[in-house]
């Protein structure tokens, strides 16, 4: 097996591909960061039992070739969070979430680095992030990894109850390999 398809130890953490199991823990994942001062800044995501079977299993399947990758990271046996590393023109766009139970205790940062040293031992070169400005627990994930704002955008993912679009100031950051 590649280097990209292979699980990853570190010292609590065990950061390995997605499989179509995993769905009831996004499940569990995608309705706690929806209570969250943060789902504003992101898509919504399904929650039904359906759907979200359907999309983790294709996220499991794209996940076998390299131009999309799924990571589950895992705290012992339980899913905490997740990663999705999408392969772009100049690199890989990785967005990621965490259950809000495992927040503020350094999961994201020492999973996202070890997912940062396994794309550059693979020959990665670039990868980049979106958030929202005001999101500052994101913002700080990925400064503190390196990444650098190298642009400013402006965002929306609701409309308000007259349908027009709620914009929020959203950032793209940069870390070269």
């Amino acid at each position: 097996m590649d280097l990209l398809h292979t699980p990853i130890k570190t010292q609590r953490l065990t950061i390995r591909l997605v499989e179509p199991s995993d769905w009831k823990a996004m499940q569990r994942i995608w309705n706690a960061i929806k209570d969250t001062p943060f789902a504003q800044y992101d898509s919504p995501h399904p929650t039904d039992d359906e759907t979200l079977i359907a999309k983790i299993t294709v996220w499991a399947n794209a996940s076998k070739g390299t131009d999309h990758l799924f990571w589950m990271v895992c705290l012992n046996s339980e899913v905490i969070g997740f990663f999705s590393f999408n392969k772009r023109l100049h690199g890989y766009e990785v967005g990621y979430g965490f259950h809000p139970e495992h927040h503020g205790k350094g999961y994201a940062g020492e999973s996202l680095l070890a997912l940062i040293g396994l794309m550059k031992k693979a020959g990665v070169t670039a990868l980049y992030a979106g958030t929202a400005l005001k999101n500052a627990p994101s913002v700080n994930l990925l400064t503190k990894a390196g990444f650098k704002l190298i642009k400013k955008e402006s965002v929306s993912f609701y409309k308000d109850k007259n349908g027009n679009d709620i914009f929020f100031d959203g950032g793209i950051f940069k870390l070269y390999l």
